[in-house]
C-alpha cells in the first residue's frame, strides 16, 4: 500500500511539473498568440520569432541537462525551473518590447526541459529501481492535462474580458499552485530503493542512434508547427473565429490518455512499429486543415494531432529508459537535441511563410512531408532491429 501511494505521488509530481514547466511556460503561448496579436500588436513573424526563442531555450536546457551527470544537481535544477516558470510568466506583462519578450520566452523554454527531460529521467529511474514497469505514459498524460488546464483558464478569463496581461498573471498563479506538489513529491535521486535492483544498460549501435535522432528531428518539426500555430490557424478560418481555444482543448483531451494508450500498443507490437503508426496519423492530422477548413475536419485534425504528438515523445523517451536504465536522461538528452533543433527552425520559417502568403497552408504541407520522411526512417530502423534480433536468435 505504501509503495502504491508513493508511486501515485511520484506520478502526480511529474504531471504537475509538466503543467508548470511545459503547460504554462510553453503551451500557453499558443493560446495567447492571437490575443497578443490583437492587444499588443504582435505580428505573425514576431510570433514565430518568440516561439523560436522559446525552443532555443528548450534546446539550451536540454544541453545543460545532458552536461550534468550529477543527478542531485538535476533535481535541484528542476526546482529552480519551477520557480522560473512562474517568474517569467509574470514578467511578460511588464513590457511590450519584443527583445525582452524573446529573452523571457528563452528562459521559459529552458524551464520546459525540466518537466520533459529532468523530471522524466528522475521518475523513470525511480520506477526502474522500485521494479515498476518502465513506462512514462502516466507522466506524459500531464502534457494533455496541461493543455486542458491552461485552455480552460484562458477561456474563463476571456469570458471576463481579460486582456493579454491579465491572462499571463492568471497563468502564473496557476503555475504557482501546481508547483507545490511538483516541488514536494518529485523523487530525489538519492532515495533508497526498496529492493536494490541493479540497472544494466543496453545501448543501441551508432547507426541506430543517428537514424533515431533524424527520425525524432522530423517528429519535432511536425509537432512544433501545429502546436504553435493551431489556435491562430483556427481563428483565421472564416466562420471559426472564437473556436481556437476549443480546438486547443480538444488537442489536450486527445493527448491526455494518448501516452498511456500508446504504451499499451507498444507492448504488443513494439516501440518502433508504434512510433511508425503515430507518425503516419500525426502527418494526417497536420495536413487536414490545409486540405479542408470546415469545422468537422479541423476537429478531426486536432484529435489526431493531440493523440499522437505526445506518443512520439513518450515512446522515444521510454526507449531511452530501456537502453540506459541506470541514467535514462543520457539518451533522452541525445534524442531531445534533435527534437529541439527542429523546433528552433520551424516556427520562424512557418511564421514568415504565413505572413507572406496570408495562411499557414504551405507550412502545413512542409510539416507533413517532414513527418513522412521520419516515418520512412523508422521503417529503416525496423529493418535494423529485425537483423539484430535475427543475429541473437
Amino acid at each position: 500500500m505504501f509503495t502504491e501511494l508513493t508511486k501515485n505521488r511520484v506520478y502526480i509530481a511529474g504531471i504537475c511539473s509538466i503543467i508548470v514547466t511545459v503547460g504554462v511556460a510553453r503551451f500557453s503561448y499558443s493560446l495567447l498568440l492571437p490575443i497578443m496579436q490583437e492587444g499588443a500588436g504582435l505580428s505573425e513573424s514576431g510570433g514565430g520569432w518568440l516561439a523560436t526563442t522559446n525552443f532555443m531555450g528548450y534546446l539550451a536546457g536540454v544541453l545543460l541537462a545532458a552536461s550534468l551527470h550529477n543527478l542531485n544537481y538535476k533535481y535541484n535544477l528542476h526546482r529552480v525551473y519551477l520557480l522560473l516558470s512562474v517568474i517569467t510568466s509574470v514578467a511578460m506583462v511588464m513590457t511590450t518590447d519584443i527583445i525582452t519578450w524573446a529573452l523571457l520566452r528563452f528562459i521559459a523554454g529552458v524551464c520546459a526541459s525540466g518537466g520533459m527531460i529532468i523530471a522524466s529521467g528522475l521518475i523513470l529511474k525511480w520506477l526502474v529501481s522500485h521494479e515498476h514497469r518502465a513506462e512514462l505514459g502516466i507522466h506524459f498524460a500531464g502534457a494533455g492535462l496541461s493543455i486542458i488546464t491552461t485552455s480552460l483558464l484562458v477561456e474563463a478569463m476571456l469570458s471576463m474580458s481579460a486582456d493579454w496581461q491579465q491572462q499571463w498573471i492568471a497563468l502564473a498563479m496557476l503555475a504557482a499552485i501546481f508547483a507545490i506538489p511538483a516541488w514536494l513529491w518529485m523523487p530525489h535521486p538519492s532515495t533508497k530503493t526498496q529492493i536494490g535492483v541493479a540497472a544494466k544498460d543496453n545501448p543501441p549501435g551508432k547507426t541506430f542512434t543517428r537514424l533515431m535522432m533524424l527520425a525524432y528531428f522530423c517528429a519535432g518539426y511536425g509537432y512544433v508547427v501545429s502546436s504553435t500555430f493551431i489556435v491562430d490557424i483556427v481563428e483565421g478560418v472564416e466562420g471559426l473565429q472564437g473556436q481556437g481555444g476549443l480546438a486547443f482543448i480538444l488537442v489536450g483531451i486527445a493527448a491526455t490518455p494518448a501516452a498511456i494508450v500508446w504504451d499499451r500498443i507498444a507492448r504488443k507490437i513494439g516501440y518502433l512499429k508504434a512510433l511508425f503508426a503515430a507518425y503516419i496519423l500525426q502527418a494526417i492530422g497536420i495536413i487536414l486543415p490545409a486540405l479542408n477548413d470546415t469545422l468537422p475536419v479541423i476537429l478531426l485534425s486536432t484529435l489526431l494531432f493531440g493523440g499522437t504528438f505526445v506518443a512520439c515523445v513518450c515512446l522515444v523517451l521510454t526507449m531511452a529508459g530501456k537502453f540506459f536504465p541506470s541514467n535514462p536522461a543520457k539518451f533522452m538528452g541525445t534524442m531531445t537535441l534533435a527534437y529541439g533543433v527542429a523546433q528552433i527552425a520551424a516556427p520562424v520559417f512557418t511564421g514568415y511563410l504565413a505572413e507572406a502568403l496570408g495562411n499557414y497552408n504551405l507550412g502545413l504541407y512542409l510539416s507533413t512531408i517532414v513527418m513522412l520522411v521520419g516515418a520512412m526512417i523508422l521503417l529503416r530502423l525496423l529493418s535494423i532491429e529485425k537483423r539484430m534480433v535475427d543475429k541473437t536468435a
